[in-house]
C-alpha cells in the first residue's frame, strides 16, 4: 500500500482503518456524468453516501428513486435509496457529517479560452464553513496542475484548519468514459496525489476500496497533470487524423480504410478516428486548461493550440462538404435546404451532449440558410446550453422510410448503433457521413458522402 513505509500519526491511522472497514461516509459533491457513477460505486460497496448539488430537479429525481442519466437505471437509484445507503440533499451544512467529501463540478473554458473556475470555488466556499477535523477532500473535477493547492487549500484553511494537519486534502481526475461497456468507475485504474503523506495514505485507503486499482503520484499537481496529458494525448492524435482526411479525401483515399489497414500492425500505431468535430466535457477544453497555466511559465504550446485549431475547425469542414454534395447532386445551395442531422449527443449511445460538435454544425447549417431538424433516440429534447442556447427546445423527429425521403440531405455527426443505417441510406437523398456509421451498408453506396 501507498506510505507503509511512512510514520502516520496514530489519528490518520485510526482514520485509514475506517475507510479500509468501509465504516465511514462518504460526500459526492456534483451528481452529474461523474458525480452519479461515483455514488453507484460507492454505495455498491457498501458505503453510505449523500449527494450534494444545486440543481432542485435532480435531488428530488434521486430522492424518488429516479435516474436522469441512461446508464443508471431507476432500479439502482431506488435500491440505494430502500437501503438507507445513500440519499441526495442541496443542503450543504450535512457536509459536516460526512468523512469525505469528493468534488465532481463542471470546469468548463470561458469565452476567451480560459479556466472557468467559478464551480470548483463556489463549491469550496459552500463546504468550507462545515468542513470539518479529520475530513478527507477531494478534488476529481479535470483542472489545471496548481488548482487543489493555489484555489482551494486557501479557502479551506481560511477557516482556521490546516491541511496535512486538521483536514486532508487530495486529487484525483475522474476517468469516466460514458457509453463504454467495457469499463465504468469500479473497473478503471484510479491516480491520487495528497497534500502531504497523511492526504495520500486516507485517499488511497478510500480509493481502493471501490476501484480496480490505485495509481499514487507524488503530489496534487502531478495528479492534475496526469489528467491534462491523456486528454491532450487524445486531443492531438484526433487533430492529426481529422487533417489526414482533409488531405486523404483530396487525393480520393478513404481514411477509414486507411486506419483499419494501419491498425493491422501489432506495434508503434494506435487507431484514432476523424470526427465532425471534438465533444464531451474533456478533449475539447483540457488542453487549454494546460496552454492556459503554461503561460504562467513563459512556455508556448504551440503542439496543443495547432491541435486544437484542426479539431475546431471540423464542423466548418462538415458543413463545406454538405453543400458541395448538394450542389453537385441537385444544383441546390444550403439556403432554403432541408437537413436531418443524425445525433446531437457527442458520442454514440449515450445521452450526453456536451461540448457536442452537433450542436456547432446546426447552428452553421442555420447561419446558412438550412431548414434543420435531427433525430436522437437518446436525446429527444436540446436542453439549454450556456454556447447554444437558441437551439433549446429543439426535438428529436421521427425516423420514416417517407420522413427520410423528404429531406434534401441527411448528415450522420453521431453514430448511434441502434439505428437502421441500411433504410435510412435506402430512402435518403444522400447521405453525408461524418462517422463511417454506413461501413456495413452494402446498397446505394452511391448515396453515400463521407465527409
Amino acid at each position: 500500500m501507498a506510505n507503509e513505509c511512512v510514520n502516520l500519526a496514530p489519528e490518520v491511522i485510526s482514520l485509514r482503518d475506517r475507510y479500509l472497514n468501509h465504516e465511514t461516509t462518504i460526500g459526492v459533491v456534483g451528481l452529474g456524468y461523474v458525480g452519479l457513477p461515483l455514488v453507484r460505486t460507492l454505495t455498491r460497496k457498501g458505503y453510505k453516501t449523500v449527494g450534494f448539488d444545486v440543481d432542485v430537479s435532480k435531488v428530488e429525481a434521486l430522492e424518488s428513486g429516479k435516474s436522469y442519466i441512461r446508464h443508471i437505471p431507476d432500479e439502482e437509484i431506488g435500491e440505494i435509496n430502500s437501503r438507507g445507503l445513500f440519499r441526495a440533499t442541496t443542503n450543504f451544512e450535512l457536509v459536516s457529517d460526512v468523512d469525505a467529501v469528493l468534488i465532481c463540478v463542471p470546469t468548463p473554458l470561458n469565452r476567451y479560452r480560459e479556466p472557468d473556475m467559478s464551480y470548483v470555488v463556489g463549491t469550496t466556499e459552500a463546504i468550507a464553513p462545515y468542513v470539518k477535523a479529520g475530513q478527507l477532500v477531494v478534488l476529481e473535477s479535470t483542472t489545471y496542475p496548481g488548482t487543489t493547492d493555489e484555489v482551494m487549500r486557501p479557502i479551506l484553511e481560511a477557516g482556521g484548519l490546516e491541511s496535512g494537519v486538521d483536514l486532508y486534502l487530495a486529487y484525483s481526475p475522474e476517468r469516466e468514459d460514458p457509453g463504454n461497456p467495457q469499463y465504468e468507475t469500479a473497473t478503471i485504474p484510479k491516480v491520487i496525489g495528497g497534500d502531504g503523506d497523511a492526504a495520500l495514505a486516507l485517499a488511497h485507503a478510500l480509493y481502493s476500496q471501490i476501484v480496480a486499482g490505485v495509481v499514487p503520484v507524488s503530489s496534487t499537481a502531478t495528479a492534475e497533470a496526469v489528467k491534462l496529458t491523456e486528454n491532450i494525448f487524445r486531443s492531438v492524435n484526433i487533430a492529426l487524423v481529422n487533417e489526414l482526411k482533409v488531405v486523404y479525401e483530396k487525393m480520393g483515399i478513404d481514411i477509414w480504410e486507411v486506419i483499419d489497414a494501419a491498425k493491422s500492425k501489432p506495434f508503434g500505431f494506435m487507431p484514432v478516428y476523424p470526427g465532425p468535430g471534438l465533444g464531451g466535457h474533456c478533449i475539447p477544453i483540457d488542453p487549454f486548461y494546460l496552454t492556459w497555466k503554461a503561460r504562467e511559465f513563459d512556455v508556448a504550446t504551440r503542439f496543443i493550440e495547432l491541435a486544437g485549431e484542426i479539431n475546431t475547425a471540423m464542423p466548418e469542414h462538415v458543413v463545406r462538404r454538405v453543400a458541395e454534395t448538394l450542389d453537385r447532386r441537385f444544383a441546390k445551395g444550403l439556403n432554403g435546404s432541408k437537413i436531418l442531422l443524425m445525433g446531437i449527443a457527442y458520442k454514440k449511445n449515450v445521452d450526453d451532449m456536451r461540448e457536442s460538435p452537433s450542436l456547432v454544425l446546426t447552428e452553421m447549417l442555420h447561419e446558412r440558410g438550412a431548414k434543420v431538424e435531427y433525430h436522437d433516440p437518446y436525446v429527444p429534447e436540446i436542453m439549454r446550453t450556456r454556447e447554444h442556447p437558441e437551439l433549446a427546445g429543439m426535438r428529436s423527429v421521427s425516423l420514416t422510410p417517407e420522413s427520410v425521403g423528404a429531406y434534401d440531405a441527411v448528415l450522420i455527426s453521431t453514430d448511434h448503433d441502434d439505428v437502421d443505417y441500411d433504410t435510412l441510406v435506402a430512402n435518403a437523398r444522400v447521405v453525408v457521413d461524418t462517422r463511417n456509421a454506413t461501413k456495413a451498408v452494402s446498397a446505394n453506396r452511391d448515396k453515400i458522402v463521407k465527409a
